[in-house]
């Protein structure tokens, strides 16, 4: 019964191409998919990021997310505190027995005015848009008509015809973030975004040419807090809707330095976020100096937990930041962000 009922949701979806966004449960490692304004938001020239994400295997076939964000940024100019950031988020996300999936290409540009001369004050616009490509395989379904006095039998072909299977179509965002600090003991950020504003069609079928891709709009918050002279407090949280659902997800982590050498260290931390009537998600993360390696496990909470048993899915990241020696490094600038993106 599971799995035809599987089965069926995976025909709708692909005649129709309803979709929602892919969610990470360290969405706080990838900034540009929470906002592009969020893009440059760290200590450094540059950072590399990549998460790989497994859900659902105890109810059916493995859902499997993965994505790779790269980011530099640049000072506007030699004695100025405005910067720019240049990005690139790549995901490729892949659902089901129907082998849905769908890859993003999405560069990303993003300025920040600096909106005071004594701290790190600033409002921040990005911008971003790219390619997507959906696309799914009907030889892994299977169809009523395939079934004969009850039982399936792969030699019995389905009348069912598919003449579209892929779908490409461009998707475009825009963001803004106003981010500041009190007392150099407490950064904060608050900022919303607008994804999918351009609504792009995602039907595989011609005929149903008013299928649209529902825009999100999005609520971004993060606070870092200093407790002595090595922890921190650090707080994030989102809220999101799209297509008549919603979803909020917030939780907080407590860091303490093991090594200090200037800015780097060697840091661990731990806590706890919450998907909201979803999952509880307890968070390991390692900081490595310039290198950073997290670790999440959503308990399932929501109706589908008898199912799965309460297991909901597994998640690693790793990410890496440096400067560059180069004459607009950001390193020299009298104001540069705090990693509380």
């Amino acid at each position: 019964m599971k799995k035809i009922f599987i089965t069926i949701v995976s025909i709708i979806f692909c005649l129709k191409g309803i979709s929602q966004d892919m969610n990470f449960s360290q969405f706080y490692e990838l900034p540009m998919l929470r906002n592009p304004s969020l893009a440059g938001g760290y200590k450094g020239d540059f950072r590399a990021t990549a998460s790989h994400r497994s859900q659902w295997a105890s109810v059916t076939t493995p859902y499997v997310s993965q994505a790779v964000g790269l980011e530099m940024k640049f000072a506007a100019g030699q004695n100025s505190d405005n910067y720019f950031s240049l990005g690139l988020q790549l995901t490729n996300d892949v659902a089901g027995d129907s082998k849905m999936g769908r890859t993003q290409v999405l560069p990303v540009v993003a300025f920040h005015k600096s909106l005071s001369e004594d701290n790190d004050t600033y409002l921040s616009l990005g911008f971003m848009g790219g390619v997507v490509q959906n696309r799914f395989d009907p030889t892994k379904l299977q169809f009523d008509d395939q079934f004969v006095n009850g039982s399936f039998n792969t030699s019995n072909a389905t009348q069912q015809v598919f003449n579209n299977t892929n779908l490409t179509y461009f998707d475009g965002s825009v963001g803004m973030v106003f981010s500041s600090s009190y007392n150099e003991t407490i950064k904060y950020y608050l900022g919303g975004a607008y994804f999918h504003f351009n609504k792009p069609k995602v039907s595989y079928n011609k005929l149903l040419n008013d299928i649209k891709l529902p825009s999100k709009v999005m609520i971004n918050a993060g606070l870092t807090g200093e407790i002595g002279e090595n922890n921190e407090i650090i707080a994030y949280a989102d809220y999101f809707t799209q297509g008549g659902g919603e979803q909020m997800q917030a939780g907080l982590l407590y860091k303490h330095d093991l090594v200090r050498i200037e800015e780097d260290a060697i840091s661990l931390y731990a806590g706890s976020f919450l998907r909201w009537n979803d999952a509880v998600i307890p968070v390991i993360k390692l900081d490595y100096y310039k290198l950073s390696v997290g670790f999440t496990y959503d308990v399932n909470i929501s109706k589908l937990k008898s199912a799965s048993q309460s297991r909901g899915g597994f998640e690693i990241s790793l990410s890496y930041r440096n400067y560059l020696n180069i004459r607009n490094s950001s390193l020299g600038q009298t104001h540069c962000p705090r990693n509380i993106f």
